[in-house]
């Protein structure tokens, strides 16, 4: 039995460059266009009538932009997870883009290699976002809470932060680290607890914040 598809919505107010995605992502087996659209107003219609797996997206397009699409899509149930593309390279870009709630970031430079894993990674579940300075994070979130942890990190404890920051999930974890996924969770509780924060994302963002990663 063959493999399901991986279904896409493709957006970009640019023809060639939506007619180039298009060819590009139809030559890999495993992936489908089937949907296209040249603003975020056609993307989000395209969206009521067609059932996709992935939505890759320009950032700026005219009337509503890719971080509007995906504030729109956020209150949404069940809405398809977003990989944002820019031509820019731009720290603010890949900031907003967490906060708008995007589950890839990727600049258009990348290689047909790169955005085709990104589309898997994020059709499986997985967070990518092309990596920005960490001096750019600090000084995003500098008046966070910057209380000093409880104690100190042991090197798996720091390791498993580090893969915190890279998203990967807690069997993902468990794997590279060799233990249970369980034991995953019960050394991120440990975590949340030195740093007085209570989820994956706030424990990752002091952790860079104070450098201890």
């Amino acid at each position: 039995m063959e493999p399901r598809r991986i279904r896409i919505a493709l957006a970009d107010d640019q023809a060639l460059v939506l007619g180039g995605l298009k060819a590009l992502l139809g030559g890999f087996a495993g992936l489908e266009v089937v949907a296209e659209a040249s603003d975020g107003h056609a993307l989000l219609e395209a969206l009521q009538r067609v059932a996709v797996d992935v939505v890759l997206c320009d950032i700026r397009m005219p009337g509503l932009d890719g971080f509007e699409v995906c504030q729109r899509l956020s209150h949404l149930d069940a809405a398809p997870p977003v990989i944002l593309l820019t031509t820019f390279d731009d720290a603010d870009y890949a900031l907003k883009a967490i906060d708008a709630g995007v589950r890839g970031f990727l600049l258009k430079d990348a290689s047909p290699l790169e955005l085709v894993d990104t589309i898997q990674q994020v059709a499986a579940g997985r967070s990518v976002v092309t990596p920005v300075a960490t001096d750019a994070i600090r000084s995003r979130y500098a008046y966070d809470d910057q209380s000093v942890p409880k104690s100190g990190f042991s090197k798996r404890e720091t390791d498993i932060l580090r893969l915190l920051a890279g998203g990967y999930t807690n069997r993902e974890i468990g794997l590279a680290i060799h233990v249970a996924e369980g034991t995953v969770k019960n050394y991120l509780m440990d975590i949340f607890d030195k740093l007085g924060t209570r989820d994956r994302t706030r424990a990752v963002l002091k952790a860079i914040t104070l450098k201890i990663i």
